[in-house]
């Protein structure tokens, strides 16, 4: 587990006393994922920019490098090896971006609409972007044109891979299951069994199925194959008292197959699935959590303290609502599930 500094003082926006990283977005966090081979962390943001910083072993953060897109980015994606960070945004642009290597971003995909989604496939050396003119598409990123277009029935808005799983999930309530073997093809398409928006999904490790999160404060267990859906079942989460709030990202620990949530209430929280339970429960934070993600082994817990729109302009005060990158050293306790116990009993 990582071993960071201790901080003392608690703030509205860290009531975990977790450790802050340095020279945060100037604008609402849209994005954010760790280099798959090392500590370096990469968040987008509503003022255009893709960041990078290196994290050391103390969980201090050294601003390392920044690209700029025309309009807001909106998500990224590590490529496999750890050399290179795809971005897309309201320019409806995808980029990519040489960063290990100091080369400047170039831009490998064009959708008719903003990429609101993408993710590297390793196995098939493709980008996937996805875009609210209801598509998606293969890119290689060597070819100006993508190897495949993919017509989805709505806008997405939530994407997870785990070759050869790929789960889809639209507005009207769609979740459009892949086989990446026979990418022209849906596999699967039914409808979310939660009564409202999606806002996110994650594949399960397993590739068995896949978690839905939506607006109302709960997460759909979800098996793929027929004959695994009695496993299936839903949970609520993100709530206070009568107060109901988005699940804003899921994320599975890269070793123990557990997941956190985070939510507009700016609350994280770590969950069993296998054996139904919450592992851990966070303190609120003072702002909505936008979106989080595990570093390669799962020591480390990083999270958007941000502005998510999630009431309105009305309640965005920038002078106030200042955006925060923070993180948090997982203890074994927190992401591990707990043994069960078992007892025996003797006849006498």
């Amino acid at each position: 587990m990582a071993t960071f500094g201790t901080v003392t003082a608690t703030q509205p926006h860290n009531p975990n006393k977790d450790i802050e990283v340095a020279q945060p977005p100037n604008d609402g966090i849209s994005s954010m994922c760790f280099n798959p081979k090392a500590n370096f962390l990469v968040a987008t943001s509503w003022d255009n920019q893709v960041r990078c910083w290196e994290i050391q072993g103390n969980g201090a953060s050294v601003p390392k490098a920044g690209t700029a897109h025309d309009q807001p980015v909106l998500c990224s994606a590590w490529k496999d090896d750890g050399t290179t960070v795809f971005s897309g945004g309201c320019d409806k642009q995808a980029k990519m971006w040489p960063l290990m290597s100091g080369g400047a971003a170039s831009t490998v995909g064009v959708h008719d609409a903003p990429i609101n989604k993408m993710a590297w496939i390793a196995e098939m050396n493709l980008l996937v972007t996805a875009s609210w003119d209801k598509t998606i598409k293969y890119w290689d990123t060597r070819q100006p044109t993508p190897a495949h277009t993919q017509a989805l029935p709505e806008r997405p808005y939530a994407l997870s891979v785990r070759h050869p799983l790929m789960v889809v999930a639209t507005a009207d309530r769609h979740i459009i299951v892949y086989n990446l073997a026979s990418p022209q093809t849906e596999y699967k398409r039914v409808i979310s069994p939660l009564k409202y928006q999606t806002r996110c999904v994650a594949t399960f490790p397993d590739r068995s199925g896949y978690l839905v999160g939506s607006i109302e404060g709960r997460v759909a267990v979800q098996h793929v194959e027929e004959s695994q859906q009695p496993k299936n079942f839903t949970f609520k989460c993100h709530r206070d008292g009568n107060d109901i709030y988005a699940v804003n990202s899921i994320d599975f620990h890269p070793q123990f197959g557990t997941f956190a949530t985070t939510g507009s209430d700016g609350a994280y929280n770590f969950w069993d699935k296998d054996s139904k339970q919450r592992l851990k429960a966070m303190q609120r934070c003072s702002l909505p959590i936008s979106c989080s993600a595990f570093n390669h082994d799962g020591t480390i817990f990083g999270y958007a303290v941000s502005y998510d729109w999630s009431k309105g302009a009305e309640n965005h005060n920038p002078a106030v609502n200042k955006n925060y990158l923070l993180l948090h050293a997982t203890q074994e306790n927190e992401v591990k599930a707990k043994a069960k116990s078992t007892t025996t009993t003797t006849r006498r």
